[in-house]
């Protein structure tokens, strides 16, 4: 929104009307050496300008800030409601969102309508104080003509002297009046750019080392920040090269946390997490990330090609390398099927694809990355059985030879783990294997317990879903 008051400055771009042509530098010197009283007088009046842009400095930054504000929470209303539009619509809360916008746009038309406000009543006021300035001046002068030591030509000479100082003054103050809306929204964003990251590359770093893959976990505990409770607690355990971990537990028991430590986007609160036997505190960033790749629970979806959603894996592979990394995930079929093929153009949220189609994008995308430390963060949730069942063999492909830790509800592959950790209440209650555990019968052997009373039965997806030559899928019915 721009305020244009009577003269031409505006709230965001200050704009002054072209002044009058400038005398000469000769007349201007003359005007202040014929009556010195009077150029006193003037310079001493000026600082009103200045005085009064100031006093309504503060007035208008407050609205430009508060309107950019609401200006921030319109668009949070408008992208949370396009976002979350099957909700929206299911719920029958169009009315409800209406609402919503409505109480932001008059909040964002208030703070607009403030900010107008004050700026009109700056242009009103210095127009008072410049001819209260100029009548000073024209009094006194008037008061010298009558004593007999100023010509009328004088003053009248003077007063032209008066239209050229005052308007570069006033223009000054409105400029700093406009700087000072300006920066209401420069500090939301040196607030961005002044945000510290929650970790920091090391004072002193290690030199870069080839990456073994050994993981270790020495009396970790981690709180998030703001919060009154540990979501880790005196974690200790080993991954040795190539092995498979697998981390279970209740919801909430604290498994993914451990991913969010390994890949250090966070680091320990006590203890001490190491790869190859170096404390991540001490590893760059950068190779710490290039040396661990992360599988993350949600499934991240770049806009822009399939390509290019694979090839970020590692930048500049080849498109032979694209390709055998997509048959390795088991993506290559069904991206080729595309019309646009690897060049289909997708999006967070796309219902172009199935979950389990861009999931297997994703594992493609980790195939890409030679790390030798792979965290896989629920690889398979959000899946239904069958698109589960396929992930599995490119999981399979993309655990080999790599250091894995996986944190999973699903325990189709705890067969296959070295070891298997059981959290719960962010401690760490049971280790083993998945034959010597379920042995225990302890809180593994409960995750691990089918339903009662179940039937399995063999359902040919092509029969009942007409996909033809799929696996099959098993039912639990």
């Amino acid at each position: 929104m721009t305020w244009r008051p009577s003269n031409s400055w505006s709230y965001r771009g200050w704009s002054a009307p072209s002044p009058p042509p400038s005398p000469p530098s000769s007349t201007r010197a003359a005007a202040l050496w014929l009556r010195w009283d009077l150029a006193l007088v003037t310079f001493l009046l000026a600082p009103l300008f200045l005085v009064t842009a100031r006093r309504f400095a503060g007035r208008i930054k407050e609205s430009a800030q508060d309107e950019r504000a609401a200006d921030g929470a319109i668009t949070s209303v408008v992208e949370e409601s396009l976002g979350n539009i099957v909700l929206t619509q299911a719920y029958n809360r169009r009315g409800a969102e209406e609402k919503r916008l409505d109480r932001e746009a008059r909040a964002w038309m208030r703070a607009s309508v403030r900010g107008a406000r004050a700026s009109e009543m700056y242009e009103q006021v210095v127009e008072v104080v410049e001819t209260l300035c100029v009548l000073a001046v024209i009094g006194l002068g008037a008061w010298e003509i009558s004593q007999g030591r100023m010509t009328l030509g004088q003053l009248l000479a003077f007063a032209a002297f008066l239209g050229y100082l005052y308007p570069p003054i006033r223009n000054l103050g409105q400029l700093g009046l406009t700087l000072t809306a300006a920066t209401a929204g420069a500090a939301r964003l040196q607030e961005i750019l002044d945000a510290k990251p929650a970790v920091t590359d090391p004072a002193a770093p290690v030199a870069p080392w080839p990456v073994r893959g050994w993981v270790s976990f020495h009396g970790a505990s981690f709180r998030y920040p703001g919060s009154g409770r540990e979501s880790l607690h005196d974690v200790t355990f080993t991954a040795g090269p190539g092995e498979l971990v697998l981390v279970t537990g209740p919801s909430g028991a604290g498994k993914s946390t451990l991913s969010k430590l390994l890949t250090r986007f966070y680091d320990p609160t006590a203890g001490a997490i190491c790869l190859d036997g170096v404390p991540l505190s001490d590893v760059p960033l950068e190779f710490l990330r290039e040396n661990v790749a992360l599988l993350p629970q949600e499934t991240l979806i770049l806009h822009g090609t399939i390509r290019e959603n694979i090839e970020c894996g590692r930048p500049g592979a080849t498109d032979t390398e694209i390709e055998s990394a997509a048959r390795d995930a088991a993506a290559h079929d069904f991206i080729a099927a595309l019309p646009d093929g690897y060049d289909t153009e997708i999006a967070p949220g796309t219902a172009a694809l199935s979950g389990g189609q861009l999931q297997r994008i994703a594992i493609a995308r980790a195939m890409l990355r030679p790390a030798p430390v792979l965290v896989l963060d629920e690889p398979t949730a959000g899946l239904d059985a069958l698109a589960a069942r396929r992930v599995v063999l490119p999981l399979r492909r993309l655990m080999s030879g790599r250091t894995t830790i996986m944190i999973t509800h699903d325990l189709s592959l705890a067969p296959d783990a070295d070891s298997i950790l059981v959290v719960d209440g962010g401690r760490l209650v049971e280790t083993g294997t998945h034959t010597e555990l379920i042995a225990r019968g302890g809180a593994y052997a409960r995750l691990a317990a089918p339903l009662p009373e179940t039937v399995t039965e063999t359902v040919s997806v092509a029969e009942t879903m007409s996909v033809p030559g799929e696996d099959t899928l098993m039912l639990r019915l």
